[in-house]
């Protein structure tokens, strides 16, 4: 049994070096014919999906420099496996030097309702309306295209197609306790069992507890099915992160 501090995460969600015990969680994590299997998929999975996707992404990027002032893509720092900070690539949706503050208060408020309030029809950690977004990022958005650079993360080993979404270390601080174990128990992914499952219809605690089922039970079918289940998602409207 594992006890994590809540002010040592805290600490671990900011900057590394992680806290020992994260250090050592990763350190003693064994290489298994599934981890082995998972990671071919997400090489395979992602090296093709960049290729036969080229001509979109690069349509998207045009489309993003010419509409608004800034960079193509957005970077932002993400909380992966074992809380170890890496940098997530998405589309860039927003405008450049926009306040993060309405989403950490957004964030904030979600996490605090834990079971008791459902998302916004966005989603859970996107807010409806929101005046920092771009016109063509409510398209990429609404439709998923913004994600799609995180296949490049995925190629390099800091994302998996399936898995937790990545939390922002400011989602991180406001966690309780036993929230902490899904940026511990899997590497994050693109797409998982809360996007399949209804995001719009899904508040934190339950999403929480479908990362922590899918740590707990996942394998190569179980991937491949919610990567199946996820266009249908997507195209619904239920699938982004």
């Amino acid at each position: 049994m594992h006890v994590h501090s809540p002010s040592g995460m805290e600490k671990a969600a900011h900057a590394e070096p992680v806290e020992p015990l994260l250090l050592a969680l990763g350190q003693t994590q064994r290489i298994t014919a599934a981890t082995v299997a998972k990671r071919t998929l997400d090489i395979a999975g992602s090296l093709a999906l960049l290729i036969v996707l080229a001509p979109i992404l690069l349509v998207i990027a045009v489309a993003v420099k010419l509409t608004s002032a800034g960079p193509v893509f957005f970077r932002q720092p993400r909380v992966g496996e074992h809380a170890k900070l890496f940098t997530m690539l998405k589309f860039r949706t927003m405008r450049v030097n926009t306040d993060d503050r309405l989403h950490r208060e957004y964030v904030a408020s979600l996490i605090a309702a834990g079971g008791k309030t459902t998302a916004g029809k966005d989603g859970v950690f996107k807010i409806t309306n929101d005046p920092r977004v771009t016109p063509i990022g409510r398209i990429l958005r609404k439709t998923s295209l913004d994600e799609l650079p995180q296949f490049i993360n995925v190629f390099f080993g800091t994302m998996s197609l399936v898995g937790p979404r990545p939390p922002i270390p400011y989602e991180v601080e406001q966690y309780k306790p036993w929230h902490h174990r899904r940026v511990l128990d899997a590497k994050p992914g693109i797409t998982g069992l809360w996007q399949v499952t209804g995001r719009s219809r899904t508040t934190f605690d339950e999403m929480v507890r479908l990362d922590l089922r899918y740590a707990r039970t996942s394998s190569l079918w179980m991937d491949i099915k919610i990567l199946l289940a996820t266009p249908r998602a997507v195209f619904s409207g239920k699938g982004a992160c």
